[in-house]
């Protein structure tokens, strides 16, 4: 082999090392953004889990539209029946994920109870993502300060759940991520 083919030879090894050590060091709060990202732009349908009995979203179709995704910024409108009053947001800094909600009123107005959530506090797995409560909840909702948060995301399925520490109140509601439903409208208050 010449020296010029060697030296070739030699810097495609690197590449194929580097690429792979790249993928293997992306970090679990990583790869579950990257998965979450990879929905943008297509809308799921999914029901409630639990409580089986919840007045306000039992019997209803729930709806989640991936609609808006910026390199750090997920929103993730949620619809239940005819009220489209509520958005996740999903922020990614620093390895560490933070999940809002965003309530807005038929006219598109903020409610009283806005941008409540959570932040992760490790880089979980790359298929769940756990929030505690922020500050910011603690002070708005003094009752949700134990509140926990989580998303899991596979192959068939998005997960949304809520466990309130010390109470029986609990909440989850399941997507079918393998079929896509029509693009629904935007959600109240919406703004690109």
């Amino acid at each position: 082999m010449s020296l010029t083919i060697k030296s070739l030879f030699f810097c495609l090894l690197i590449s194929v090392a580097t690429s792979a050590q790249e993928t293997e060091t992306e970090t679990p709060s990583k790869q579950f953004w990257n998965t979450l990202q990879s929905h943008c732009g297509k809308a799921y349908q999914g029901q409630l889990e639990l409580p089986k009995e919840d007045k306000d979203f039992g019997g209803k179709t729930l709806v989640m539209h991936v609609r808006k995704c910026t390199k750090n910024e997920i929103k993730i409108p949620f619809f239940v029946g005819e009220d489209k009053s509520r958005t996740w947001i999903l922020t990614y800094e620093n390895d560490r994920i933070s999940l809002k909600h965003d309530h807005r009123h038929k006219d598109g107005t903020e409610d009283d109870v806005n941008f409540y959530g959570g932040i992760t506090t490790n880089s979980g797995k790359a298929d769940i993502q756990i929030f505690s409560a922020d500050a910011h909840t603690q002070q708005m909702i003094p009752g949700a300060a134990t509140n926990v948060w989580w998303i899991t995301i596979d192959e068939t399925t998005f997960t949304y759940n809520l466990r309130r520490l010390g109470t029986n109140r609990v909440f989850k509601v399941v997507m079918d991520i393998t079929q896509t439903i029509n693009t629904p409208t935007e959600p109240w208050g919406w703004e690109d």
